[in-house]
């Protein structure tokens, strides 16, 4: 007879023990890390091409970035609240915000966004009058979070050394995220915000707070003049809170839109507002610190 089919023993009354349970399975990541990482080293490729080779490129890179994010967006809004979103005017004007910060600064771009935010509103009164209102907030919206955001890159790119500035801001981001994700996939125990994003941990921001600050440091001291360590640390720990609180803010509209990604154009990633929730709202944050470190030109 089966030993797991036999009845109880004389001697102790109890029947045997079956065989031990399996292991529990390992943790494994929710997205293809093979399609993620190669995605991920082909867009770091074509942004260090445009950065060294030819600055004024990376304002296309930049500007593409911008209008595929709104489409997304834009597309998105309507999919799932039926908000319409005048998207001609706002990529119009996403891609001149960008140009003139590169080209007359910070006024270059308020400017940009006032008109952009104008010309918003008067495209819709084309329409039917019925929720106007809902749909030029969600485009006034959607012009602050992408352009005017993004605009603070092409202001650290005008800079005498704003390709050492803007790779600084993109490795730190990059550090930020994937030393979150790295220690929180492997320790994270305690939720940091469960109602909004349930995989973000407490863990993970410390780790994201400990390899921004090195990495920061380091970066600091060797890649921006006249930088010292010390505010490489602030840096680092600004940026890992900044893209922490960007990946949230978007867990959040995504959790009210009812969706997992804004997109599906990076294989592993998303879309392109997947991976611009933690660079947007970074991107002010480096170009203040970096004004006040080392001066803005």
């Amino acid at each position: 007879m089966n030993e797991s089919t036999r009845g109880p023993s004389p001697a102790t009354g109890r029947a045997p023990a079956g065989p031990p349970a399996p292991p529990p399975p390992k943790k494994r990541a929710g997205r293809d890390l093979r399609a993620a990482v190669g995605v991920g080293v082909g867009l770091g490729a074509l942004v260090l091409a445009a950065l060294f080779v030819y600055r004024p490129a990376f304002l296309v890179v930049i500007a593409a970035a911008v209008v595929v994010g709104l489409w997304e967006l834009s597309t998105r809004f309507a999919e799932c609240k039926r908000i319409r979103v005048p998207l001609v005017p706002l990529a119009l004007g996403g891609v001149a915000t960008v140009v003139a910060g590169y080209l007359d600064g910070a006024r270059g771009a308020w400017s940009a966004l006032a008109l952009t935010v104008l010309a918003t509103c008067l495209w819709r009164m084309f329409s039917s009058p019925e929720n106007y209102l809902r749909d030029v907030t969600a485009g006034v919206f959607a012009a602050f979070y992408v352009p005017f955001l993004a605009s603070f890159v092409a202001l650290m790119l005008a800079a005498d050394d704003g390709e050492w500035r803007v790779l600084v801001f993109i490795l730190l981001t990059v550090v930020a995220d994937t030393g979150a994700y790295a220690v929180g996939w492997r320790f994270g125990r305690a939720k940091l915000a469960p109602r909004i994003s349930p995989g973000k941990t407490r863990e993970g921001l410390a780790g994201a707070v400990f390899f921004a600050a090195v990495v920061g440091a380091l970066s600091m001291m060797w890649l921006i003049d006249d930088g010292t360590w010390w505010q490489g640390v602030l840096l680092g720990l600004g940026v890992a809170t900044s893209a922490t609180l960007g990946d949230l803010g978007e867990s959040m509209i995504k959790r009210d839109l009812g969706i997992k990604d804004m997109g599906s154009l990076l294989p592993g990633h998303g879309g392109i507002m997947d991976r611009l929730d933690s660079l947007l709202p970074t991107a002010p944050v480096v170009w203040l610190l970096l004004a006040v470190f080392v001066g803005a030109d």
